[in-house]
């Protein structure tokens, strides 16, 4: 039997080179954030216009097609939208996925308290999840996202903001980090 190199799939990759991979894939994760932003502002509509559990569950549904939705933003866009087989920050990426639908029931039984806390509590949440994303796509800026987030669902909590305006507040900080992403996305490109 001949010794062959390995392939590229079974060689391991670096965490630099896996981080690499991940921001060219899927835009540094800007196209997520942005699917986000706009599945924030679909409940800030119904929010101001249905039920309670139609707000809840448009976030939930809605949360559910940003993998997909994502990933077409980013192949149109010009990336493969999909990352290398033997990337190990695959293990993270699920593992935060996880946890955030872990979360889901949780969230589920505050809005059912309080609706005021639903939208709060899912900023709490996300915020957690996007500061694993600083070592998913290797870049510092989620840290700022995800403290934003927090930050944001505390102070609409404690000043018992309503529904809708919570979610645009979502919506609106999603949109800002999600543009601030696109732009050194591109300019690490040009260098």
């Amino acid at each position: 039997m001949l010794n062959t190199p390995a392939s590229s799939e079974q060689t391991p990759m670096s965490l630099t080179n896996a981080q690499q991979d991940m921001r060219q894939a899927y835009f540094g994760g800007a196209t997520g954030m942005l699917t986000s932003a706009c599945v924030w502002f679909v409940a800030a509509y119904i929010a101001s216009t249905g039920t309670d559990q139609q707000t809840v569950w448009t976030l939930f549904i809605g949360g559910a097609l940003i993998s997909p939705l994502s990933t077409l933003l980013s192949k149109l866009l010009g990336r493969s939208g999909k990352h290398a087989a033997n990337n190990p920050l695959l293990n993270l990426a699920m593992a935060s996925t996880f946890w955030l639908i872990f979360m889901l029931p949780l969230v589920y039984v505050v809005a059912q308290y309080r609706m005021s806390w639903f939208f709060p509590a899912m900023l709490l949440v996300i915020g957690g999840r996007y500061l694993t994303f600083s070592t998913l796509f290797g870049t510092r800026i989620y840290w700022l996202c995800g403290g934003s987030l927090a930050l944001a669902g505390y102070g609409l909590a404690r000043m018992d903001a309503e529904p809708v305006t919570a979610a645009l507040c979502g919506a609106l900080v999603e949109t800002v980090f999600a543009t601030a992403i696109f732009i050194l996305e591109k300019k690490r490109i040009a260098a």
